[in-house]
């Protein structure tokens, strides 16, 4: 009886077209070289400076909130966990240049790819609240999921709506500036 020899590189190409079967990355633009970590103690310090900064405005009649990219990477990924199917997964917030960027990973069937989001932050005229208008997404390769802007517009505004909903009440925007990693909020109480 003859037996039959297994080339064991035959066996590893095999693993890796099996692997690749599975999950295909196809591009995207580049997440950031830093990572910004998420935390939960991050959520928790946000609002805890949200209500004192309320606290002091209630004195002063103005308000000034500071609000770094931990917090909001933090706060973000918090959100997208408790959704059955978030629109994309592991998100990284950066503030610079008047603008939040938002990175994250996406999966469209076996396919998967980073994803850019450019969102601009401005003072909604009607409440007085912010406002966040997605200027751009970058899938590189992938076509953009039907309703994908509005899935992100509607995260990012619950997010900040959300946080600042239960402390904000009688108060007004009346600016915002995002640089160097931080955004700034400044208001009054009615």
């Amino acid at each position: 009886m003859k037996t039959k020899k297994f080339h064991p590189v035959l066996f590893i190409a095999i693993l890796i077209a099996a692997s690749v079967a599975c999950s295909i990355f196809v591009g995207g633009p580049e997440y950031p070289t830093q990572s910004v970590p998420v935390s939960a103690d991050e959520v928790q310090t946000m609002h805890s400076q949200i209500e004192q900064a309320f606290t002091t405005g209630a004195e002063s009649g103005i308000v000034t909130l500071q609000i770094t990219e931990t917090q909001l990477t933090s706060l973000i990924a918090l959100k997208m966990q408790e959704q059955a199917d978030p629109p994309f997964t592991d998100p990284q917030v950066l503030l610079r240049n008047g603008q939040m960027q938002i990175f994250g990973k996406i999966k469209s069937g076996s396919f998967n790819a980073n994803i850019a989001i450019t969102a601009n932050i401005g003072i909604d005229e009607t409440t007085g609240m912010p406002k966040v208008e997605v200027t751009s997404v970058d899938l590189g390769p992938l076509p953009a999921p039907d309703g994908l802007n509005a899935a992100i517009n509607a995260i990012i505004a619950e997010a900040f709506t959300g946080t600042l909903g239960p402390v904000a009440t009688g108060f007004r925007l009346e600016s915002i500036t995002i640089a160097d990693g931080v955004m700034t909020m400044t208001g009054r109480i009615k």
